[in-house]
């Protein structure tokens, strides 16, 4: 049975190396290669490969930007590649198949191509999954918010940069991200979103509504211990008097 791989790197030099050293591989068939992140959570959406062989290192969404837009059921197995990364390679002994430390020969590919093998012969996808999540909590613990969502729209999937985010409404299991005139739909509760959102940016201001400040005209004072909040747009929204603590909390937090 092949094993379908696909590889991410920016740097053509590093896919050509790593595209060579996998010929040797008779079981492993590459299915694409990318140059840049949000190509390659396309590919993996589109293509479901069995590997995926990710540099870390890229501009615009790197390779845990990567894992992180990924929907889970789409997770591969993964092997890193790393130029240095002291912290990472701690997570990646403790959860991924293996890491590749720039720049790498080819019998140590194929080291790593071999335990892949072996754990997805072995390994439950469940299991992987479950390791690939793993990491990814254990990275976003020493990472900053996310800077794009990959949302799916129609018959498309589009990457959304978080901070052109005007409010967020929350609509049964989804929200809804309001973005000048275009409302995306997300597939995650406003409380899975909140805690992706950086907290000195993103104000809940509402059970159902979450606003990025920068968007914010201005507040006062309504009935009941509300208050009536206008954004730069024109668009009107309530926060709740629930949470109107929230307002202190948000001011230590911008100090």
């Amino acid at each position: 049975m092949k094993i379908r791989a696909l590889i991410v790197d920016d740097e053509p030099l590093a896919r050509e190396w790593v595209r060579n050293g996998l010929q040797e591989e008779t079981d492993v068939e590459i299915v694409a290669e990318c140059g840049d992140g949000f190509e390659a959570v396309k590919a993996v959406t589109d293509l479901k490969p069995d590997l995926l062989i990710l540099d870390v290192q890229m501009p615009g969404l790197d390779g845990f930007g990567v894992l992180a837009a990924l929907e889970p059921s789409d997770l591969p197995a993964v092997i890193f590649v790393t130029a240095f990364d002291r912290y990472a390679l701690k997570a990646f002994e403790a959860h991924a198949v293996d890491y590749l430390m720039k720049p790498f020969s080819p019998e140590r590919l194929h080291d790593a191509v071999d335990r892949a093998r072996a754990e997805i012969d072995r390994t439950s996808q469940r299991d992987l999954k479950a390791a690939l999540h793993a990491l990814l909590e254990d990275i976003q613990k020493e990472r900053a918010y996310p800077e794009w969502l990959l949302i799916k729209k129609e018959d498309r999937s589009v990457f959304l940069r978080v901070a052109d985010i005007d409010w967020i409404e929350s609509s049964r299991n989804n929200v809804r991200l309001h973005v000048g005139k275009e409302i995306y739909v997300f597939h995650e509760t406003t409380s899975g979103i909140e805690a992706k959102l950086d907290p000195k940016k993103f104000f809940r201001i509402h059970r159902s509504t979450i606003v990025n400040i920068e968007k914010i005209k201005e507040m006062h004072p309504w009935f009941n211990g509300d208050y009536a909040v206008t954004l730069k747009d024109g668009t009107k929204l309530t926060l709740s008097s629930t949470y109107r603590e929230r307002l202190k909390e948000f001011r230590r937090l911008a100090v």
